[in-house]
């Protein structure tokens, strides 16, 4: 069976034994999980001993998560068992190394695929990577402030008017997006102020691919315009948002959990909640200003076209 390894960390400001405590209580894992905060409602089932859970899902799959070896506050070892959407087992680890910041939290899998499916290891290799990134920020927010600030509403389908926008075109790594973001809104925010041009509505970004086998994405952020101005920011570009319907989900809080939404959104596709238009790309709108809005008040908008 094709065989791959996943490992990311994070230093979060906590004690080691904290943190070991809070990723050993099974009960605290659908305030910071990945998958759970995809399906809130899904149904779990906790043993009595504590030593596992299981979940079944219409939009997550089904399977178990076990304990297998505690070494507190050091490391703790686990098995997770999937029986939808299809069945494997892979040992999991959670790391804890102190260090002079507060604690270097390490999340590892050693994983498998049916071999069948030896052409996804890499992109599974990046999509639980994000994952696992994705549940750690959680878990840093949970740790250090109490909360984990990202909340998800699903709207779903609605009509969109479409729109015309003068933007910025960008391709970078995954891993530098949210720099590569602020430095494009830096330059389309300049040229605002500068041109005198007025945005007909708030802005957006629409992700025309993301390359998990690369770690790489395209993307497209811009301000909606009524008319195309005559001068245009360095590098910048003009185009149409078609109209059409798309399945929205909503999310409030900081940028740095938009993962959430993105992913419980395409997992929804994927389960047939809605029929993703797959030729039309995905975006998202942000309602508020990040420069005069509380982090924890952002509200974003993601629009996933349906056929």
């Amino acid at each position: 069976m094709p065989k791959f390894q996943v490992s990311r960390s994070v230093t979060i400001k906590a004690p080691a034994d904290e943190l070991y405590a809070i990723v050993r209580d099974f009960r605290s894992w659908p305030t910071w999980s990945p998958w759970l905060t995809a399906e809130p409602d899904c149904p779990l089932d906790y043993a009595e001993d504590g030593l596992s859970y299981s979940w079944d899902g219409q939009i997550i799959g089904a399977g178990e998560n076990r304990v297998v070896e505690e070494q507190p506050p050091h490391a703790l070892h686990l098995q997770v068992s999937f029986i939808r959407p299809w069945k494997s087992q892979s040992p999991v680890r959670f790391l804890f190394e102190p260090t002079a910041e507060g604690t270097k939290v390490t999340w590892e899998m050693d994983g498998s695929l049916p071999f069948f499916l030896f052409w996804m290891k890499a992109m599974m290799r990046g999509w639980i990577g994000m994952d696992y990134q994705r549940g750690l920020t959680m878990l840093k927010d949970l740790a250090e402030t109490g909360e984990v600030p990202s909340s998800i509403e699903f709207l779903g389908e609605q009509s969109f008017p479409g729109l015309d926008y003068v933007g910025l075109r960008t391709r970078c790594s995954m891993d530098d997006v949210g720099t590569a973001m602020e430095k494009d809104f830096a330059t389309l925010n300049q040229w605002l102020e500068t041109s005198g041009t007025q945005p007909a509505s708030a802005p957006f970004s629409a992700y025309h691919k993301w390359d998990f086998s690369r770690g790489e994405t395209d993307y497209t952020i811009g301000y909606p315009v009524s008319q195309t101005p005559a001068d245009l920011p360095p590098g910048g570009i003009t185009g149409k948002l078609p109209a059409g319907r798309a399945y929205v989900v909503k999310h409030t809080g900081p940028y740095r959990h938009l993962g959430n939404p993105w992913s419980a959104g395409f997992m929804r596709g994927q389960a047939k909640v809605f029929r993703q238009n797959k030729k039309a790309v995905p975006f998202e709108i942000y309602e508020n200003d990040p420069r005069h809005t509380p982090e924890n008040e952002l509200v974003t908008l993601l629009y996933f076209p349906v056929k």
